[in-house]
């Protein structure tokens, strides 16, 4: 995946944080894609297409928030990993990725029960 060191070490600035960071995005930016057309497919009646794009949103959520996790711990609460806007911006991705899939889960279900 990455090297946890390289990331966490002030000393020498490296491109490989800014990689993972950009893992993230696009991770978390697709499980939302994903969930947002599962909701469209719902809306028409196609609830099979729906859960499988929801499943696809699932497996891009949980790739982003692997990394995610990785970080938190090699950064142990002590500061280690160097924190970017970039950063900033990934975890705002993620987070707005993590709220849109349960929302859209609930109005999926919803969809379902009125067909």
């Amino acid at each position: 995946m990455f090297d946890l060191d390289k990331i966490i070490d002030d000393a020498q600035p490296t491109d490989e944080l800014e990689d993972v960071v950009m893992g993230l995005i696009i991770n978390a930016g697709q499980a939302r894609s994903l969930a947002y057309k599962a909701l469209k497919h719902a809306k028409t009646g196609d609830f099979v297409q729906a859960e499988e794009l929801m499943a696809q949103s699932r497996q891009a959520l949980n790739e982003a928030h692997l990394v995610q996790t990785q970080l938190i711990e090699a950064d142990q609460g002590e500061g280690k990993t160097r924190v970017t806007l970039v950063l900033v911006h990934a975890q705002d991705h993620l987070m707005n990725a993590m709220l849109a899939r349960e929302l859209i889960a609930e109005l999926i279900e919803l969809h379902q029960k009125i067909d």
